[in-house]
């Protein structure tokens, strides 16, 4: 089967190798699709993400989705849980599988990843997708898992006002859904005009291009009044943080999604402070995958037309450098 390693920086390559042999309690899954996040451009442009580099070569890929290759479940197509956690822990008997001490995530650290044409992945993390359900659609679910969780930590109610700085596909599903939880009014900001093009269209009551010289009025504008009651930052940049601290009510809530090129997250701290604001950092998801699968198949969440560029294995190269200048929104493979 062909392969795609990280060896350094900038450094994929394909490889042959063995198909992989699944033990007892997995699966030998047939890798349908694999959505490139910005955490896997992160390894590629850096060779590591925060306080992980690389150890040795790496397949990357976290959101993917494929058929069961062999077994009781031939031929079932399945999203992929990436995260395998110890269910032992003080977090994962909490019920914050999310908080595992031991947890081992495809495509991070020594754990390979799905851009490959096969892999073996426990039993227990897989979930059977409708029929009507594409490859592609189940790899979605994953990055809709973040937002969902993110969702929740923000508990917004009906009437609220909320905030979203940064529209890449994560930030677009958020305007979704807060738009499906009754959000009243949806300000949405990205610096880019498509993403903000795709934001009104699923919802935002407002967009307004960020770095264009007025954002700051067009904020105060847009929110009429002082401030949204929930942001939610998804741009991974210390600019959107410090503009959704400026634009939240004090008293309320910013929840950061994104993850900062250089593991540095600075903020306004008189201004937050001031405010009495509540800053929560999203760790992956936890228990969403089958509310993720019924907000797609009823059409709660589009996450389809999210993904406008799609690649074959071998054109790894141009996949991500696609991502990397962030044409589009979603980049996929197809193995």
């Amino acid at each position: 089967m062909k392969s795609l390693r990280l060896h350094a920086t900038g450094d994929l390559r394909l490889h042959d190798e063995s198909d992989p042999i699944p033990n007892p309690d997995e699966y030998l899954i047939r890798v349908g699709a694999v959505g490139l996040c910005g955490s896997d451009v992160h390894w590629y442009d850096a060779a590591g993400i925060g306080d992980a580099q690389l150890k040795q070569p790496l397949v990357l890929g976290h959101e993917f989705a494929g058929v069961i290759d062999a077994g009781d479940q031939q031929g079932r197509n399945v999203a992929v849980d990436p995260a395998i956690v110890c269910r032992q822990c003080r977090y994962c008997e909490e019920g914050n599988p999310n908080l595992c001490d031991d947890m081992r995530f495809a495509g991070h650290d020594i754990v390979d990843g799905a851009l490959r044409e096969k892999l073996c992945w426990p039993k227990s993390l897989m979930y059977a997708l409708p029929d009507e359900f594409t490859a592609v659609d189940g790899a979605m679910l994953e990055p809709l898992g973040v937002a969902l969780h993110a969702l929740s930590l923000g508990h917004v109610l009906p009437g609220m006002s909320v905030g979203i700085f940064g529209c890449g596909p994560i930030g677009l599903m958020m305007v979704q859904l807060a738009r499906a939880a009754g959000a009243a009014k949806i300000i949405a900001t990205d610096r880019l005009t498509y993403r903000l093009d795709a934001a009104r269209e699923f919802g935002a009551s407002s967009i307004i291009l960020a770095d264009n010289g007025q954002e700051n009025e067009e904020l105060v504008a847009a929110i009429d009044g002082d401030g949204v009651d929930i942001a939610f930052e998804a741009a991974g940049a210390n600019e959107a943080v410090e503009t959704a601290i400026l634009a939240t009510r004090p008293g309320r809530q910013v929840i950061l999604i994104g993850i900062p090129d250089d593991d540095r997250t600075v903020i306004p701290a008189s201004i937050a402070r001031r405010k009495g604001l509540t800053l929560k950092l999203v760790r992956r998801m936890k228990h969403t995958y089958p509310r993720a699968i019924q907000m797609v198949k009823s059409g709660i969440v589009d996450v389809r037309s999210l993904v406008t560029h799609r690649f074959p294995l071998s054109e790894y190269k141009t996949a991500f450098e696609t991502a990397k200048k962030r044409e589009g929104l979603k980049v996929v493979i197809e193995p």
